[in-house]
């Protein structure tokens, strides 16, 4: 997709890259100029993540991630460039212009993604009318009597699905193709050729039944009957000459895969409603799940999404930690009670992806499963996962017989409050697992014991942690710690070594830094780094110009490591995307480095001072070349001898010389 002329270059001069940065990942100011904080693309948990905000460019010191605000919501929403344009330009509030499209496939893919958030909306207030109808009453029985009241149900936007399969198809019919409504994942359908045979099946690894219940079929029965009625009576197409074939409508019956159920709406980061969840009301057996999960999509990911995070991310922020629960009601409960950090998984067991999105947020986290056997071991799955994503954990377990949300409706918000503040540390959870499950009495026991942990202590990152943890259990399990130890370091081998290497940034001298930084200045959109002269006129200093002026006519930047990074910079247009020079990955870091710490201004004195610093730098490579030389001279040329001499006096004095300029190296 394209846009308006310039319209990108436009939105990115007006779009604040620290602000949309910031929705993603806590930044903290860390220079005059740039915010660090955790990147969001890998694993870390010592910032290495930077955004400059006057230069609207992004680093990661330590995976090499860089890029504008568009490249940066490209990556981390996985939506191509037009797609993160239109949402910087949302974020913004600009209005975009109309788009036209590269290709027939981009215009289908963007036609798809928009027309499933739209008929996702338009389902969820379609399950909001049915839950205000005299249909919905059971519905609100339930929820009433789940301690939810109108305001929750409105923030929620709960809904009903109701017993009809055809209700929700004719108000989406006219809308919508059938294409598109199969490929919203709210339907199901049968190939009315043959009745027997279901031309879908939901996928096993989702929580709808492989088969629909003995309730749901007679309703779908009840439903085809009506519908097929209907197909008998329409005409009828030809394909070719004495031949007539059903229309494509009366081939297929499509009917409601929700039915009789509360709808919980699944949203995304933004707020869109991309999925549901349905909780079924009947009590018969033979219903089906009782959740019943929307199927992925082109705009729902169940490993990626978090329940409630969009309306939970900033308490995540402003708190500096989550609550972790399993259910949907558990989460609906919990911020009902006043708790707004709370969060979900989505239709699956937590995932690694979802710790990944959680750690955009807050590296803190409380977890509070329920405290069942299933729910013991969820929590365990699910820390193993926080671990390596560095997560600083917390465990709350509830006394037996609680849920999050049982326990807040039934002991009030004040004890929930007071439980927080007794979770336990993560480890300590752990520990006390493994000694209710393997008596360490015996032998056998604290073997078994040991194995149980190994594998937690294994996946946690730091050395000086892992130490920690084995003192821990040592302690904790009456063990010898010294065995306790061989058994750690046999399983700490398993893990990646990392190795310290001397950083490019520490060989560069700071006189190259200042010209890269004054090179860089041509290359911004504005020129913030200008500033006047020591006569005072505004317009009579330009760093860049000063910089490309000597280096260009002498030179000074030959043989330097810099070498090739100032070359691409001499050579780059105006307003050419620092990031995306010809240069290699450690020259990107090394410039990224260089203007993250950029905090003070330039000045013509700074240039200068830089200018004459190099000089020196090409004076004494020189006069080591004339000393090798000299070493050299096998014959006694008396002419070539004097000519030497006189250019290494020549330069020695240039070198003592306080007023050293670029001028001189020629003479030199």
């Amino acid at each position: 997709m394209t846009l308006a002329a310039d319209f990108a270059q436009n939105l990115k001069l007006q779009a604040d890259i620290v602000r949309v940065v910031g929705e993603y990942v806590s930044l903290r100011k860390s220079g005059a100029q740039n915010y660090s904080g955790l990147c969001p693309f890998h694993k870390e948990k010592t910032p290495s993540f930077s955004v400059h905000a006057t230069k609207q460019f992004y680093y990661c010191f330590g995976c090499g991630e860089k890029g504008d605000v568009f490249k940066f919501v490209q990556k981390i929403e996985n939506v191509t460039f037009p797609e993160a344009v239109r949402a910087v330009a949302q974020k913004i509030g600009v209005a975009l212009p109309k788009a036209t499209f590269s290709s027939e496939a981009e215009a289908k893919d963007a036609r798809t993604r928009t027309a499933l958030l739209d008929i996702h909306e338009r389902a969820c207030a379609f399950f909001q009318e049915c839950l205000r109808r005299p249909e919905g009453a059971r519905a609100r029985e339930y929820l009433a009597g789940r301690g939810l009241d109108d305001d929750a149900i409105k923030k929620f936007r709960i809904g009903f699905a109701p017993d009809s399969g055809f209700l929700l198809r004719d108000r989406l019919k006219g809308q919508f193709s059938e294409e598109m409504l199969r490929e919203s994942g709210l339907f199901s359908w049968k190939d009315s050729r043959q009745p027997s045979a279901m031309s879908h099946q939901p996928d096993r690894g989702s929580l709808d039944s492989a088969k629909p219940s003995a309730s749901q079929s007679s309703t779908s029965a009840r439903d085809d009957r009506a519908v097929q009625g209907a197909h008998d009576r329409r005409p009828m197409t030809d394909d070719a000459p004495g031949v007539r074939s059903l229309t494509p409508d009366a081939a297929h019956t499509m009917y409601s895969k929700f039915r009789n159920r509360i709808m919980f709406p699944i949203a995304n980061e933004g707020g869109r409603v991309i999925a549901f969840t349905g909780r079924t009301l009947s009590a018969d057996e033979k219903a089906g799940p009782k959740y019943l999960n929307s199927p992925e999509t082109a705009i729902y990911s169940k490993s990626r999404v978090l329940f409630n995070l969009d309306l939970a991310k900033e308490a995540i922020r402003a708190l500096n930690y989550a609550i972790l629960v399993e259910g949907q009601m558990d989460c609906i409960s919990l911020f009902a009670a006043g708790f707004h950090n709370v969060i979900a998984s989505s239709g699956t067991a937590f995932t690694g992806p979802q710790a990944g999105l959680l750690a955009r947020f807050s590296k803190q986290v409380v977890v509070n499963f329920d405290p069942d056997a299933a729910g013991a071991k969820a929590t365990e799955r699910t820390l193993g996962l926080l671990i390596e994503e560095e997560f600083d954990i917390r465990v709350l377990t509830l006394e037996a017989g609680f849920d999050p949300d049982l326990f807040v409706r039934r002991k009030g918000k004040d004890a929930y409050k007071d439980a927080l503040k007794h979770s336990q540390k993560y480890f300590e959870y752990l520990i006390e697992r493994a000694r209710m499950q393997f008596p360490v009495r015996s032998a056998e026991g604290k073997t078994k014991a040991v194995n149980y942990l190994l594998p937690h202590v294994q996946r946690v990152p730091s050395l000086i942690v892992r130490d920690a943890l084995a003192e821990e259990i040592a302690q904790k399990l009456n063990l010898d710690s010294a065995v306790l130890r061989q058994e750690l370091k046999h399983a700490a081998n398993t893990r990646k070594t990392a190795t310290v290497k001397t950083s490019a940034e520490a060989q560069v001298t700071d006189a190259e830094r200042i010209l890269i930084r004054a090179l860089a200045a041509a290359n911004q959109f504005q020129n913030e780094d200008s500033i006047s002269d020591r006569s005072g006129e505004d317009d009579a200093f330009d760093p860049a110009r000063q910089a490309r002026y000597v280096l260009s006519a002498d030179k000074l930047h030959v043989g330097l490591g810099t070498e090739s990074l100032i070359e691409a910079l001499l050579n780059a247009s105006d307003g050419a995307d620092l990031m995306e020079l010809p240069v290699s990955g450690s020259e990107q870091a090394l410039l990224a480095a260089i203007l993250m710490k950029a905090d003070e201004e330039l000045s013509a004195e700074k240039i200068e001072g830089a200018t004459r610093a190099l000089v020196r730098v090409q004076i004494r490579r020189r006069l080591e070349q004339i000393q090798r030389q000299l070493e050299s001279l096998r014959t006694a040329d008396a002419s070539q001898l004097r000519a030497l001499m006189d250019e290494k006096l020549r330069l020695k004095r240039a070198l003592m010389n306080p007023g050293l300029n670029s001028g001189e190296i020629g003479a030199a």
